[in-house]
């Protein structure tokens, strides 16, 4: 069965499609696609999401519907975060997006988006023991931990890198002021992260933040997923990478690093700094990075739930 899962997120729309055998919940992915139309720039909470932002939205889902149908996709699951969560007219939205392409716009909780991307990202780490999952996105950050399938801990923070971008840093590059605060402002929602930790055996980092610096520590010229998946960065890379990017504007970012950091060269320091910190406080010596995430957590949800009400 041929399954497409779209991930709509404050600052990225990524879509997977992927074949998923019924019988051996086994899924296998055929294409990834990623745009970055930041649905959630400048939108404050209780505010609407603002009409260029919807019109861009439409567009990124306009040229996904044509790859759905020319897959023949049999199931498709859409799944909404942060900025759908705080947005005034989301309800609106998904009437919109039911209307013109037929999809299900569903909208988790933050605490089901930490599930969701812990279950896309460990499936290939069962018998790590114990494992973390930290996925930096553009209005929030989700931090879970657990064994194998097993969820001990799931809890998502109201920082990510849109936001805080927005909020905190007043000129391009940030002034140290402007750092050493969003460090403080950060470490106020973070200090007590390790409380429910407890030993952690394998740490993995989701989402465009860390993605983005793989590719960089790998010196590639254009995002290669194969090369990126199962990569590691290290506390000390990641600290490095954090004094490097806090004195570069976006522009010297894009022309140092080239078309990898494109759409991202203005929230990569947010991210890099939120995923240091989270390292830095569990005492991680290293952080695996993966390409996958909800649009896959998706996939091993509606399986499990398949299997359940069978």
């Amino acid at each position: 069965m041929t399954v497409a899962s779209i991930d709509m997120g404050t600052n990225t729309i990524l879509l997977l499609i992927a074949k998923v055998n019924l019988e051996s919940d086994k899924i296998k992915t055929l294409e990834n696609f990623y745009r970055i139309p930041r649905i959630g720039k400048g939108l404050l909470p209780g505010n609407p999401i603002p009409g260029e932002n919807i019109k861009r939205m439409f567009g990124v889902l306009d040229e996904y519907s044509e790859i759905i149908n020319k897959y023949g996709c049999e199931k498709i699951l859409v799944t909404g975060t942060n900025a759908f969560r705080i947005a005034s007219n989301t309800s609106t939205i998904i009437e919109k997006i039911k209307e013109k392409f037929g999809y299900e716009l569903n909208v988790v909780p933050g605490k089901d988006e930490a599930k969701l991307s812990y279950l896309g990202a460990t499936e290939d780490y069962y018998g790590h023991k114990n494992l973390l999952v930290i996925d930096i996105g553009g209005g929030s950050t989700e931090i879970s931990h657990g064994t194998d399938s097993n969820i001990h801990f799931s809890k998502s923070y109201p920082v990510g890198v849109v936001t805080l971008t927005e909020k905190l840093f007043k000129s391009d590059p940030p002034s140290i002021e402007d750092v050493n605060n969003f460090i403080e402002y950060l470490q106020g929602f973070i200090n007590n992260v390790s409380d429910n930790a407890g030993e952690i055996d394998t740490g993995i980092a989701i989402a465009g933040t860390p993605t983005t610096l793989a590719c960089i520590k790998l010196n590639l010229k254009d995002y290669n997923e194969e090369l990126v998946e199962g990569s590691t960065l290290s506390k000390e890379e990641l600290n490095n990478f954090v004094k490097e990017l806090s004195k570069l504007s976006s522009k010297d970012i894009v022309q140092k690093y080239s078309i990898v950091v494109k759409g991202r060269e203005d929230v990569l320091l947010a991210g890099t700094i939120i995923l240091s910190e989270i390292v830095n406080r569990l005492n991680l010596p290293e952080i695996k990075v993966s390409t996958k995430g909800i649009r896959y957590g998706a996939i091993v949800y509606w399986i499990n739930s398949r299997k359940s009400s069978h």
